[in-house]
């Protein structure tokens, strides 16, 4: 079995809850929780580059995206392939495969929408069969994570429920707003041969200036499938069949 920490945040373009834009704090923010790959929304432009390019840069990380300024990005300290996105109405997601110890995790970091008829109709293109989650859910684990825009979390569930399964979060699971966070609105659905050994929501003050979301950062533990045997040790040096 495999451990890595990921984080989704909304970063609402480095715009901190005190009307104040500033980059840095979204970067102290990052560094205490140290995730190994990190699903970024609303990822705005800088003067001088993409915000996205600044945070890479600083953290020694491999940076995705995002397409369009306001759209969805990827930190990683693995090497992500595949990088694509799923057009959304109103919304955004990019996905990407990562290779963790031989196994395949497929990635989707997604903002919905507000409206509730537009954010179900934006689900139901995700699970949709041509380049949604039922193509993907093969033999690979699967994990959606991002902003998902509800208040009511629990009436949209049901939609992913047939394919996915929600993750372990904290008890008190509000991430925005983030001065006084009472929605839950930032989590994660599995699929496959995952599961959450840790999750912890960031509520330290830096977070809550940082950005008008706090981060969720999960511990994921990819389970390997193959079947081992274990023998107290063999009786000559040449190969020999071990029992069962």
């Amino acid at each position: 079995m495999y451990t890595i920490r990921v984080m989704t945040y909304n970063i609402h373009g480095c715009l901190g809850t005190d009307g104040r834009r500033d980059p840095g704090r979204v970067l102290d923010v990052i560094g205490c929780a140290g995730p190994d790959i990190i699903a970024l929304q609303e990822v705005d432009t800088l003067r001088d580059g993409d915000q996205v390019a600044w945070f890479g840069e600083r953290l020694a990380m491999n940076y995705y995206g995002p397409a369009t300024p306001g759209g969805n990005a990827f930190l990683s300290y693995y090497p992500l392939h595949g990088v694509r996105t799923i057009e959304l109405e109103g919304g955004s997601c990019l996905c990407a495969d990562v290779n963790i110890s031989g196994r395949c995790l497929h990635l989707f970091n997604v903002r919905l929408h507000k409206h509730p008829g537009v954010r179900r109709r934006q689900i139901r293109r995700l699970l949709d069969d041509r380049d949604g989650v039922r193509f993907y859910s093969s033999g690979c684990p699967l994990l959606m994570l991002g902003d998902f825009a509800d208040v009511l979390w629990p009436f949209d569930q049901g939609l992913f429920l047939p394919c996915l399964r929600p993750a372990k979060r904290p008890l008190y699971r509000a991430t925005f707003p983030a001065w006084l966070p009472l929605c839950g609105r930032d989590r994660a659905y599995l699929g496959g041969q995952l599961r959450i050994i840790d999750s912890r929501i960031y509520r330290h003050s830096l977070a809550r200036r940082a950005s008008s979301h706090l981060p969720l950062v999960l511990t994921v533990r990819v389970a390997d499938p193959r079947n081992y045997v274990k023998i107290k040790e063999l009786k000559h040096r040449r190969m020999e069949i071990a029992p069962g």
